[in-house]
């Protein structure tokens, strides 16, 4: 595994980790570490990169790690990410294996209460009881930090936790992952990755009224926190049709590729997660996410370059972007995004372009690729019609073909995000 090093490296953390729990009090820690402890726990230390964990469960505001306390919103309210260190009283450290696995895989606390779907159980049901084990195995060796989590921040009713019961009749099948057997090794590793721990239907599947999966477009995009998740199937116009194996693992491995960036939420993952995985499970999920066909046909066509606001967003891309990304929107490959090649460009939905038009971006910065170059916010210098010329412009260019942005949904996108501001 490349995110920790050499081996020596990481030989020297895990050990160091089950040195420091041996003051623990725990009870994994009052038997002397074997050669098996060692191995579990370094598996579930990867399974815990690869599920993701730190990204709702370390608060940047806080930076102990899995100490809980970030912020995650959802259509219905906020809600905290628990305390998942080993503390006794506020963590985890009182929990039984059973009650560990019935939460990760059950979506259900120690007191027998639902929890919410921000916690994607959904997801993690298809894992191994073995897999959630490991995991387990390796948070108890963290140090235990005592902090109180007050979790459901959720209005009224949402806040009832009784609804989940329903909810979960309706919605949760539990389940571990069944392979394939018509399908190769590869394909089957990517299936589990992608629908399990890596849950990615959580951020790029539609939602119905009520949160569920619409399982009949399955990763075909969502727009959420102020982003739109894109779609990740094999849809040539929308979707990663147009790239490699090689494309997505360069992605998913060092957050740039020859087309695009990873910003936003998608950054965390790779910083977090996807960057920390193995060469051949970043190939299997490639594997699996080619083998997803897309969805009805795109039928926008490109808005006329003689139409208003056509004109004037190439004024405004002339002036403001196309230093860095070029007249032909070509960009810089592995620097600047191409968006002339970009899919996200003229995805479903044009929030993720709002959003970084307004706001700038941040790409990932991982040890591959540290650069992780930014772009500036041009929203205190354009209006909102000025933002929906640019917009538009993007998203019917070089191929694109993407309705028109309106100066409406600029102003309700600007709305947004000052009311998601800390």
């Amino acid at each position: 595994m490349r995110d920790m090093g050499s081996s020596a490296v990481r030989a020297a953390a895990v050990l160091a980790a089950l040195v420091a729990v041996s003051s623990c009090k725990l009870s994994v820690a009052e038997q002397p570490p074997t050669a098996q402890d060692f191995d579990e726990i370094e598996r579930g230390r990867y399974l815990t990169a690869v599920a993701d964990c730190t990204a709702c469960h370390t608060d940047p505001a806080d930076t102990r790690p899995f100490a809980g306390g970030r912020p995650v919103q959802t259509p219905f309210g906020t809600v905290l990410a628990a305390n998942i260190t080993p503390d006794e009283q506020t963590g985890i450290g009182s929990w039984t294996p059973e009650q560990f696995d019935a939460a990760v895989r059950g979506g259900r606390r120690p007191d027998g209460k639902r929890l919410y779907p921000a916690m994607p159980f959904l997801y993690y049901a298809k894992m191994s009881r073995s897999d959630v084990a490991a995991i387990r195995a390796y948070l108890l060796t963290l140090a235990p930090v005592h902090k109180h989590v007050d979790t459901n921040q959720l209005p009224f009713p949402f806040n009832i936790r009784w609804g989940m019961r329903l909810w979960d009749a309706l919605y949760f099948k539990p389940g571990s992952f069944e392979a394939d057997p018509s399908k190769p090794e590869a394909w089957n590793r990517g299936a589990y990755l992608v629908q399990g721990p890596g849950h990615c239907a959580a951020c790029h599947t539609p939602k119905t009224w009520l949160g569920a999966d619409r399982k009949d477009r399955s990763l075909q995009g969502y727009s959420l926190q102020g982003w739109f998740a894109p779609d990740i199937t094999n849809d040539p116009g929308r979707g990663l049709g147009n790239w490699s194996s090689a494309d997505l693992v360069a992605y998913l491995k060092t957050g740039h590729n020859r087309f695009s960036g990873a910003s936003g939420p998608m950054a965390e993952e790779v910083v977090h997660s996807s960057s920390r995985m193995t060469d051949s499970d970043l190939s299997a999920i490639a594997t699996y996410l080619e083998s997803k066909p897309g969805g009805t046909a795109v039928s926008d066509k490109p808005l006329s370059t003689a139409s208003a606001v056509m004109t004037a967003g190439a004024a405004i891309y002339e002036d403001l972007c196309s230093a860095c990304h070029r007249r032909d929107g070509s960009g810089v490959p592995y620097l600047i995004p191409d968006l002339s090649h970009s899919a996200s460009v003229e995805s479903r939905e044009a929030t993720s372009m709002l959003h970084v038009v307004l706001e700038g971006a941040q790409t990932a910065a991982t040890a591959d690729e540290p650069t992780g170059p930014a772009m500036p916010a041009f929203g205190w210098q354009l209006d909102d019609a000025q933002v929906a010329a640019v917009t538009t412009y993007l998203r019917n260019s070089w191929g694109h073909a993407a309705p028109a942005t309106t100066a409406g949904e600029v102003h309700k996108a600007r709305e947004n995000l000052e009311a998601a501001q800390p």
